[in-house]
C-alpha cells in the first residue's frame, strides 16, 4: 500500500488530499477563496498567494487528523507543479519538497491538467480506455483522447477563451458578481434557455472551440434590448455554450471510436453540462462517468491519483525541481483527424 499526501494551490483553492493506492481517499480538504476575490471580480496572483500562506497549514493539519494519520504514515508527498499562477505554485511546491525531506519519502511534481484526467478513475477506477475526456475549466478548454494512462492526445483546443472564462465574462457583464460559473448556472434555472437563441461557435467546424464570440453575441444583445430578462440571458447563453461541448465531445468519441466519455474541470460541475453529457452519451450507448463536484473543481486528491501512477512510471521528482506556470499536457503528437 502507498499513501500519497498531495497538495494543489495552483490558482484560488488550497488544499490537500491523503489517497491510499491512487484510489481510495482518505482526506480531500479544500480551503475556497471565493470570498476573497469576489469583491475584485476575479483571481489577483498576489492575494491569492498570501492566502495559500496563510491557509496550506491549517488545511494540511486537517487533512491529517481526517485521515488519523501522521507524517509516519506518508509514503509520498506530491503538488501541482505546473501550470498555474507562479506564486500560488511555488508555495505548494516548496511545502511539499520541504515535507519530503522531514519525513524522508519521495517528491512527484504533477501536472494540474493530468490530474484532472485521473480524477475520472477516484471514482471508477475500472474504466478502460480508449475514452474521450472533456477537460472544461477558466483556463483550458480541450477535447482529450485517453488512449491509455499517459497516453494522450489533443483532438480539439478552444482559439480564444476557455469556457469557464467565457462564463465568468459574461457574469460580470450581467452584473452577477463573482464567481461567474455558478452564478450563471443558478440563475439560468429560473431562464428559458430557448427565449433567446444565441449563436454556436464553430459548431460544425472540427474539434475545435471559439467562444469569444458567444460573448460577445451576449454583449450586443443586452446593448439593443436593454430591458431582456437577466434569467433568460443566462439560459440562453449557457444553452449555446454546452451545445458546443457537448456536440463535439460526442463527434470527437464517434471519430476515435471510443469506450466511453468523461467530463472533468471546473466548469463540469455546471448542472447543464452534466445533464447534456449524460444524455447524449446514453443516447450512442457511450459509457459516461462524470465525477463528483468535488472532483471536479480544483482538488488533491486528483492531483495524489495522478502522483501515484507517475511514481510508478517515472519515478521521484528531484528536489531541484521547479515551478512551471505554463507547463502542457504531455501528449503524443497530435491527432490526425478525418475531415468534418
Amino acid at each position: 500500500m502507498t499513501v500519497v499526501l498531495a497538495i494543489e494551490t495552483s490558482c484560488d483553492e488550497t488544499a490537500v488530499a491523503i489517497v491510499r493506492d491512487g484510489i481510495e481517499v482518505l482526506a480531500n480538504v479544500v480551503s475556497s477563496q471565493v470570498e476573497i476575490h469576489a469583491p475584485f471580480g476575479g483571481v489577483v496572483p498576489e492575494v491569492a498567494s498570501r492566502a495559500h500562506l496563510e491557509m496550506l497549514e491549517p488545511v494540511l493539519a486537517r487533512a491529517l487528523t481526517d485521515a488519523s494519520m501522521t507524517g509516519a504514515d506518508v509514503d509520498v508527498v506530491a503538488a501541482t507543479h505546473g501550470p498555474g499562477l507562479i506564486g500560488a505554485l511555488l508555495i505548494g511546491v516548496s511545502e511539499a519538497k520541504a515535507l519530503a525531506l522531514a519525513w524522508n519519502v519521495p517528491y512527484v511534481g504533477v501536472n494540474h491538467m493530468e490530474g484532472h484526467l485521473f480524477a475520472t478513475f477516484l471514482e471508477r477506477p475500472d474504466l478502460e480506455p480508449p475514452l474521450v475526456v472533456l477537460l472544461v475549466s477558466g483556463g483550458h478548454t480541450l477535447i482529450i483522447h485517453l488512449e491509455a494512462l499517459g497516453q494522450y492526445r489533443i483532438l480539439g483546443s478552444t482559439i480564444d477563451d476557455a469556457a469557464g472564462e467565457a462564463f465568468d465574462k459574461v457574469a460580470r457583464y450581467l452584473g452577477l458578481g463573482y464567481p461567474g460559473g455558478p452564478r450563471i448556472d443558478q440563475l439560468a434555472k429560473e431562464g428559458d434557455r430557448d427565449a433567446i437563441v444565441f449563436p454556436r461557435g464553430m459548431l460544425n467546424e472540427g474539434l475545435d472551440f471559439s467562444f469569444s464570440g458567444m460573448k460577445t453575441s451576449v454583449i450586443n444583445y443586452v446593448r439593443k434590448h436593454r430591458d431582456a430578462n437577466n434569467a433568460d440571458l443566462a439560459a440562453g447563453f449557457q444553452e449555446a455554450v454546452v451545445d458546443v461541448l457537448v456536440s463535439k465531445a460526442m463527434r470527437a468519441a464517434e471519430q476515435t471510436q471510443a469506450k466511453g466519455v468523461c467530463l472533468g474541470g471546473g466548469v463540469a460541475a455546471n448542472s447543464r453540462l452534466r445533464e447534456r453529457f449524460v444524455q447524449e452519451a446514453e443516447v450512442r450507448g457511450l459509457q459516461c462517468l462524470i465525477p463528483d463536484r468535488s472532483f471536479c473543481t480544483d482538488n488533491a486528491a486528483m492531483i495524489a491519483a495522478a502522483a501515484h501512477w507517475r511514481l510508478g512510471e517515472d519515478g521521484p521528482t528531484g528536489l531541484d525541481s521547479g515551478a512551471y506556470p505554463g507547463l502542457g499536457l504531455p501528449v503524443m503528437e497530435r491527432w490526425a483527424r478525418p475531415s468534418d
